[in-house]
């Protein structure tokens, strides 16, 4: 994943909750991809569903409506929705806002507790 971006980036994740720094290169984005094996196989399962491309009148930028579909422990489902909207030069996503639903997110990762953790720790 971290390869379709440039060596330079701005990734933001605007509705991010804790807030989150903005990821500035491929290195920094290949960390944040990276998942140690132990805690990826107690993750849910996670693909990209639903997925619609938006051109817009600036070349460079595309709007990627989309889904991420997780298979949780019990076998059931959730979904996820997400809008990205990026700056493509050269083949290379160079910047992006990314837009994912924070709170079905960490339900569908069994997590909401860490979420209302985070949102009473910022509202002191």
């Amino acid at each position: 994943m971290p390869d379709l971006y440039g060596e330079a980036t701005d990734v933001r994740h605007p509705m991010a909750t804790p807030e989150s720094e903005p990821l500035t290169s491929r290195r920094a984005l290949r960390e944040h991809f990276t998942v140690e094996p132990e805690v990826r196989e107690s993750s849910p399962k996670r693909s990209v569903v639903d997925v619609v491309v938006h051109e817009t009148a600036d070349p460079e930028v595309n709007v990627a409506e989309f889904a991420y579909k997780f298979t949780l422990p019990d076998d059931s489902l959730a979904k996820v929705p997400c809008v990205f909207v990026m700056r493509v030069r050269d083949g290379r996503i160079i910047e992006s806002r990314d837009y994912i639903d924070p709170i079905r997110t960490y339900t569908a990762r069994g997590e909401l507790d860490r979420l209302i953790a985070s949102l009473r720790k910022g509202a002191s």
